[in-house]
């Protein structure tokens, strides 16, 4: 399957008018895995649901402009990226919008302080991400695409063109980077 998906992104990317339609179901169910390990990490009662986050990058790949497709594992580590900006601008925008007033009762009040920490909490992960990617991009990309896009050391080597050895340097570095991000932005109270 993995080479009829490399096909039908090669076919696309030559302008085939069904090659889209013809990869949907192929991809569909590993699409839905990617957004539903996103969602884990998100607020409980986030009104984005799954398949709506899936539909969402679905409809920003259809509009990425001649994006050179490659393989597989090209196609997954964009898609991740698709829905981690999906999250975050989300996120972004919710924080913009205006809070509810003061009737609302204590438990509720309880609980949007909570989704609103866990919110910032993703801002904040996201802040520290686009450091280290102005940083070091190739870092940057292993760490999108293996914790947020779930894929292996041996996928996210062949999306980036590098060897699963540097990938597992990259992986391990990027985290202690990240933990002492973490650390000073607490430390400053960031």
């Amino acid at each position: 399957m993995s080479h009829e998906i490399t096909q039908l992104l090669l076919d696309w990317r030559r302008g085939e008018p069904d090659a889209q339609e013809k990869l949907c179901p192929l991809v569909y169910q590993e699409l839905r895995r990617l957004a539903h390990r996103y969602m884990r990490q998100e607020r409980t009662g986030h009104t984005l649901q799954t398949t709506a986050l899936v539909h969402e990058a679905w409809l920003r790949l259809e509009d990425a402009p001649h994006v050179d497709w490659q393989n597989r594992a090209q196609f997954f580590a964009l898609s991740a990226q698709l829905m981690r900006r999906i999250l975050v601008d989300y996120a972004r925008r919710r924080g913009a919008t205006k809070r509810g007033g003061e009737a609302a009762r204590a438990s509720w009040d309880e609980a949007l302080e909570v989704a609103r920490q866990r919110s910032n909490e993703l801002l904040a992960l996201d802040d520290a991400l686009r450091a280290l990617a102005d940083l070091d991009p190739r870092k940057g990309r292993v760490v999108e695409l293996r914790f947020y896009g779930g894929l292996s050391v041996e996928e996210t080597a062949a999306a980036l063109n590098v060897s699963p050895d540097t990938v597992m340097r990259d992986w391990k570095l990027a985290k202690a980077w990240l933990r002492r991000e973490k650390t000073r932005q607490e430390r400053d109270g960031a």
